[in-house]
């Protein structure tokens, strides 16, 4: 069964499309099969960060019934055990996913047969953001260390949070418990997780039961990118602590990873930062953070470069 990572953040700018297509460069290189989908509806590029500038398929076509099955628009890249689905010929109303296509892509998705399959998602809290989110218990938040990116992350979170409640009931119910939650605890409780699930647990017993469990089995990392020398290193963990505290969730901090102006270049050049540049800081974080991900999946593996 494939390990499915959605990768995402609150703020454009925060690194997500470098990341995936560096930790999928990882993985592939120690003979994982390793799929990466561009699911940045509307704004895709991860075509371009693996070397596959002019894709003759697209997410779209599976979208459109150009084809019947979503491995129909996989291409391969020119990185052995890589391969991406690109989003680069997408319609401009492709942001504006309807439900039931949304559904048959997240039961695509889970069809899929790869060891890993990395999701690049857009930026923000759309409700398809969110559900590409859900499909797997396991996400990756990426932020970096200025506090518009880190307060977006946080909303992320809480989004995420919501949106899992919602699922656990129809348009009518949720709409009750919105009323029920304000009239138990005063107008804007039900921004404040804490007393959703209170009201949920005393109320809906079966169903917080359900949930708690469903929460607890998350495996949310958070990954602090673009980290400068003047930062402060344990930022991150702070995050997380926050998170925890604030919402319940537990995020684990998977790590910092460096900034380094040569990631531009790399980028504007085409190439790839981790063979261009395999000595720097930022390749050693990149290639620490995929060994940390891979033992969280219950796999040992070894990292060249370590």
């Amino acid at each position: 069964m494939a390990q499915i990572w959605p990768i995402g953040g609150g703020k454009g700018g925060s690194g997500k499309s470098f990341l995936a297509s560096c930790l999928g460069r990882l993985l592939a290189g120690l003979g994982k099969k390793t799929l990466l989908v561009d699911l940045d509806l509307g704004s895709a590029n991860l075509h371009t960060l693996v070397d596959v500038p002019y894709p003759e398929k697209s997410f779209s076509d599976f979208i459109r019934k150009k084809v019947p099955l979503l491995a129909d628009v996989v291409l391969e890249t020119p990185v052995p055990n890589l391969y991406i689905i690109s989003g680069a010929h997408d319609n401009l109303d492709v942001a504006n996913l309807p439900y039931e296509q949304k559904i048959k892509t997240l039961k695509a998705i889970a069809k899929l047969d790869y060891d890993w399959i990395m999701l690049d998602l857009g930026a923000g809290t759309s409700f398809n953001t969110l559900d590409f989110f859900l499909v797997s218990q396991s996400s990756i938040f990426v932020t970096t260390p200025e506090p518009t990116s880190i307060e977006n992350i946080y909303r992320l979170v809480r989004a995420i949070y919501f949106r899992r409640i919602r699922q656990y009931f129809t348009v009518t119910e949720f709409g009750r418990l919105q009323d029920e939650v304000a009239q138990c605890f005063g107008e804007g409780a039900f921004n404040k997780p804490d007393l959703i699930m209170e009201f949920i647990r005393t109320n809906h017993p079966e169903k917080c039961s359900l949930l708690e469990e469903d929460f607890s089995s998350f495996r949310f990392k958070l990954v602090l990118n673009q980290l400068r020398k003047h930062n402060n290193i344990a930022l991150g963990p702070q995050v997380c602590n926050i998170i925890e505290k604030h919402l319940g969730f537990h995020v684990d901090f998977a790590g910092n990873v460096a900034f380094d102006d040569r990631v531009h270049d790399a980028i504007c050049q085409r190439v790839s930062f981790l063979e261009r540049y395999p000595y720097t800081r930022t390749a050693y974080d990149l290639r620490e953070l995929s060994k940390s991900l891979a033992q969280s999946a219950g796999q040992q593996m070894v990292i060249p470069y370590s």
